[in-house]
């Protein structure tokens, strides 16, 4: 049905889910917050005049603008930030069941986060861990970029076999270290590495806000050229593109994004396979299309499936790792027994 509609009305319908999900958000959990509440809060902190007849309480405005306020837009950044890399890492390596994790960005950053709480540099300041996590992410994916690298040309074969080496030995590594630490410790090396939106503060936001909308805004504006790199290395150097600096840059930018928004919220799975292969399916694989509409669906797909996980069982929440894991695994599935089928495997 969807294939039907024009992309303006696809555009359309993404930007009205977004609105919803994000103030379906914001206004239901434990305490239930009316949208014309949500909408007088958000007015008196932003200081726009003309909602100030609604009345709303102080205990109202600390759930909205501290707590959830916080948590949404962080959702919306690490959904935007991991569709858009997913989708750009699988033009880049012609394979629909790439990921940002495949060249080893969630291995390096839950070594440097396991780091950080080890040496209790964690409980020195919020800061010391998603920092360490960052590290470990960019130097993973250099070292994993050096050992494909081989004449200056990258080869997309060698570079998966690298990341997967690679994150199996920093996995071992982590496994090692989780030996040796306390139980507290070790209960929130595990609580980051099932990824979640809880706790997050505007200091989470404004750590991941400059990077991730900098990533995803590069790699949209580099679509016209991801669009030609599809269609194969002999096709991109007959128009005078260099392929393995763009190939590298695509790298870098994606692993920058994708690091940041794994440190703001732990390792969250399975948004960059899910997210892209639905907008493909709907939108096919035109990146300029496709990258932006990824921004907003990446947002709605994790927005949502945390909303989901606080109202499904309250007053209890299931984590969104787990959530997108619930849904993302299954399809994961689904698309390697529809590659098998293909002749991809």
């Amino acid at each position: 049905m969807l294939k039907k509609l024009n992309n303006r009305t696809i555009f359309l319908i993404l930007v009205s889910l977004f609105f919803c999900t994000v103030f379906v958000s914001l206004s239901y959990g434990q305490i239930n917050i009316p949208v014309q509440a949500v909408l007088a809060i958000v007015a008196e902190q932003l200081h726009i005049p003309g909602l100030e007849n609604i009345s709303i309480t102080q205990e109202q405005t600390a759930v909205i603008w501290h707590i959830r306020m916080p948590r949404t837009l962080v959702g919306i950044l690490v959904g935007a930030a991991l569709a858009v890399t997913g989708a750009v890492l699988q033009g880049v390596f012609g394979n629909p069941l790439a990921d940002p994790g495949i060249i080893g960005v969630s291995s390096g950053a839950a070594l440097g986060a396991v780091l950080a709480i080890a040496t209790g540099l964690s409980t020195v300041s919020m800061f010391y861990m998603p920092l360490f996590a960052l590290i470990g992410a960019l130097l993973t994916v250099a070292f994993t970029v050096f050992l494909a690298m081989r004449d200056h040309k990258i080869s997309v074969m060698a570079l998966l076999l690298a990341g997967v080496a690679v994150s199996i030995f920093l996995g071992a590594l982590t496994s090692g270290i989780l030996t040796f630490i306390s139980e507290y410790k070790l209960r929130e090396f595990l609580f980051w590495t099932v990824g979640g939106l809880d706790y997050r503060r505007w200091e989470h936001v404004l750590l991941g806000f400059i990077p991730i909308l900098a990533g995803v805004t590069i790699l949209c504006a580099l679509a016209r050229q991801l669009n030609i790199l599809v269609l194969g290395e002999e096709e991109a150097r007959a128009v005078g593109m260099s392929v393995a600096k763009l190939r590298l840059f695509l790298l870098f930018v994606a692993t920058l994004t994708t690091a940041t928004a794994v440190c703001i919220s732990g390792s969250i799975g399975f948004v960059g396979l899910v997210v892209p292969h639905i907008m493909r399916l709907i939108l096919g694989p035109e990146h300029r299309r496709l990258l932006p509409a990824c921004a907003l669906a990446g947002g709605i797909f994790l927005v949502g499936c945390d909303t989901i996980g606080r109202l499904i069982i309250p007053p209890a929440e299931i984590r969104v790792g787990v959530m997108t894991a619930l849904i993302g695994a299954p399809y994961f599935l689904y698309l390697l027994r529809r590659a098998q089928k293909g002749g991809l495997f």
